[in-house]
């Protein structure tokens, strides 16, 4: 036995255990450096631990990182398996190139891979923090190789058609996909996911995406007894309505029930010394191209909360309010005056009644959908979109995994449709 463990061979058995252990830290330090949140790192870092400041500057240069540390983990690993493999030719003649391999991958997969990896999974903020400061020392000493390494793999891709720099992914986009993967998960509730999308998908629709289309409107004709008018504001529910003066598309003002109540008092309830005209506001017209960020900063601004949209040639298309835009981002706002519209209905045999203005984002909201919306506002409109027609009462037409039919039509426009989703993801 004792000519068996020479000095030799101990020598041998310490720097391949060595190397191992040095493997495994590189392998660990890569997990846990890639799997760290960075807000957590950056928040860390701004309480002032010096460690998530270093950890912070090396997620900066990720391709940097990873390099350094496979360099590093090949090398060892090499040197480790090349070390072993001397060992046991010496020992066992040829057959000890097979006990060599035999060995080494199970002392690399366990103790280098899994065993460190594991580990560094299970708290890699903590992990990373830790090896913080030897793993930028060895990013340091590596950098010329990695950076040289980078050149040519970057030069291998370009032969290819493929640039290293091209990234196809935003930061929304990396916040959209964590969002759904802890709803599916259950770490975030429907109500939660929606309001979160909702800030983020806010900044990619116009005004036309989000107002009260004209013919939803409830519309004042100036010209009528105030006695009348002042039954229609106050059966309509709403606190501010357009006035409008010979045409529907000539809106003079708009009237605030406020306005209007206060004068009906200082009338002491006399309607006619009511001057409607007089007491109808500015209206204030938006394109229906404008961004929706930019008209609500415009809300603020003007401290207002009602704008009239427009198209390019002047023709009123809706009413874009604060309460709308602020929907998108918290869901339906209800107040003691609204009523519930009937406009989507679950069946009993799993599809959905859908009133054909019904906008495809709240379907998609009510429903956990995924119906597209960039090409049209409403349901009725991206069923004519994808068919190319104004389609019929019960033609049945199926796109983006749903299965739509017509139920209902008024002229050309379609009220009614039976929605089912057929497969797949929305």
């Amino acid at each position: 036995m004792s000519d068996f463990f020479t000095t030799e061979v101990i020598v041998k058995l310490c720097a391949i255990a060595a190397l191992i252990v040095l493997s495994g830290f590189f392998s660990g330090s890569e997990t846990a450096l890639t799997a760290a949140s960075r807000s957590r790192i950056h928040a860390r870092a701004k309480q002032g631990s010096k460690g998530a400041g270093i950890v912070a500057k090396l997620l900066e240069s990720r391709e940097r990182l990873i390099g350094a540390l496979l360099l590093g983990n090949n090398l060892v690993n090499i040197l480790a398996s090349a070390l072993m493999t001397g060992l046991m030719l010496s020992l066992f003649g040829d057959i000890g190139v097979i006990i060599a391999t035999a060995v080494m991958t199970a002392l690399i997969l366990i103790f280098a891979e899994v065993l460190p990896k594991t580990y560094a999974i299970t708290r890699p903020d903590a992990a990373a923090i830790s090896v913080a400061r030897p793993v930028s020392a060895i990013v340091w000493i590596f950098a010329p190789i990695v950076r040289a390494i980078q050149v040519l793999v970057n030069g291998v891709l370009r032969v290819f058609g493929v640039k290293s720099d091209d990234l196809s992914w935003t930061v929304a986009d990396e916040i959209r996909g964590a969002v759904h993967l802890h709803t599916e998960e259950g770490r975030v509730d429907k109500h939660e996911r929606d309001q979160i999308l909702g800030v983020l998908n806010i900044g990619d629709l116009d005004v036309e995406d989000v107002m009260i289309h004209r013919k939803n409107l409830v519309m004042v004709d100036v010209d009528l007894p105030a006695k009348d008018i002042v039954k229609q504001v106050l059966d309509s529910g709403h606190s501010r309505l357009p006035v409008w003066r010979g045409d529907i598309d000539n809106v003079v003002g708009v009237l605030h029930v406020k306005d209007l109540l206060s004068a009906i008092n200082k009338t002491s309830g006399d309607m006619d010394k009511l001057n409607i005209a007089a007491l109808a506001r500015e209206p204030w017209f938006t394109p229906e191209t404008t961004s929706v960020l930019d008209q609500l900063k415009a809300f603020q601004q003007k401290r207002a909360h009602f704008a009239l949209v427009v198209d390019e040639y002047g023709a009123l298309m809706g009413v874009v309010t604060m309460e709308d835009i602020l929907e998108e981002i918290v869901g339906d706002i209800q107040d003691e005056f609204d009523e519930e519209i009937d406009g989507v209905k679950p069946t009993k045999d799993g599809s959905i009644i859908v009133a054909g203005d019904v906008p495809v984002r709240d379907l998609n909201r009510a429903c956990d959908w995924d119906l597209p919306g960039e090409d049209a506002v409403t349901i009725a409109g991206l069923i004519i979109h994808e068919s190319r027609t104004i389609p019929d009462v019960g033609q049945v037409f199926s796109f983006h995994n749903h299965r739509f039919e017509i139920m209902k039509k008024q002229k050309n426009q379609i009220t009614s449709v039976k929605v089912r989703k057929t497969g797949g993801r929305g």
